[in-house]
């Protein structure tokens, strides 16, 4: 059973190397190619796009997959919506692996922006120090609200800077946890916090330092995604693929 999985998340990375040790499954993960030196993912892995729906259904065609997984990252509506129609086209059992969003706790203080062009909008027109905590082909929005200082930390160098006067750049790759997190908020005096709602325990650092230290968050909402059979948790992901390769899944529904 030839399993592709769609990914770019630490999910992805872990369910395709648990698959992996499975016999009766070969997997490939397949990646976007967004960062430049991606983590080494451990099994045999496909760099680049597949040239929409229609690209894909047809390399999961010519590449006999039996089971497809959709483990991208909650805001890439776009692959996801591909993946949901080219399992459709091939009838190819389909699964997306979409982990939990984050949930408001007490002494959370966010506010919800439909996008991120909302969400730059949200930090209104009093000068603030803003951490940004997108990736780096998000930021563009809030060149229109220049008179920010920006905090803006992504895997890859951001080429071409944010046009704005005032903007740290910082290149580290996650987890981030609280303490670290609380430390950068700190050293850089941050007023407030620019999040998507990500979900997960990588990048729940800053979530929990911002409520440790009073901070808003305004919060980028998920985007809608295709209603498919999906999984929260990697556990759950592998008993699918389990009775998916014993025949329990019914091809294509």
């Amino acid at each position: 059973m030839k399993i592709l999985i769609l990914g770019g998340t630490m999910e992805a990375r872990q369910l395709a190397g648990k698959l992996d040790t499975r016999d009766g499954m070969k997997v490939t993960l397949s990646l976007a190619g967004r960062t430049t030196n991606p983590r080494a993912q451990g099994v045999p892995t496909r760099i680049g796009g597949f040239g929409g729906a229609e690209g894909l259904a047809r390399f999961v065609r010519s590449e006999e997959i039996g089971l497809l997984i959709d483990a991208t990252h909650p805001y890439a509506d776009k692959i996801s919506a591909n993946a949901f129609r080219a399992a459709g086209e091939t009838k190819v059992p389909f699964l997306a692996l979409r982990r939990a969003p984050w949930e408001k706790h007490a002494g959370d203080d966010w506010t919800e922006a439909g996008s991120v062009t909302d969400a730059a909008q949200a930090l209104g027109a009093k000068p603030a120090r803003v951490f940004l905590t997108l990736g780096r082909k998000d930021i563009a929005p809030f060149a229109g609200s220049p008179q920010h200082t920006y905090l803006i930390r992504s895997v890859d160098p951001i080429d071409p800077p944010l046009a704005v006067p005032d903007a740290i750049y910082v290149t580290a790759r996650g987890p981030f946890g609280e303490a670290e997190d609380r430390a950068l908020l700190e050293q850089h005096r941050i007023d407030i916090i620019v999040s998507k709602n990500s979900g997960g325990e990588a990048s729940y650092g800053k979530i929990a330092a911002a409520r440790s230290l009073a901070l808003p968050v305004v919060m980028v909402r998920r985007p809608a995604l295709p209603d498919t059979p999906s999984a929260e948790t990697i556990e759950d992901a592998l008993a699918w693929c389990d009775h998916a390769l014993t025949g329990a899944v019914i091809r294509g529904e």
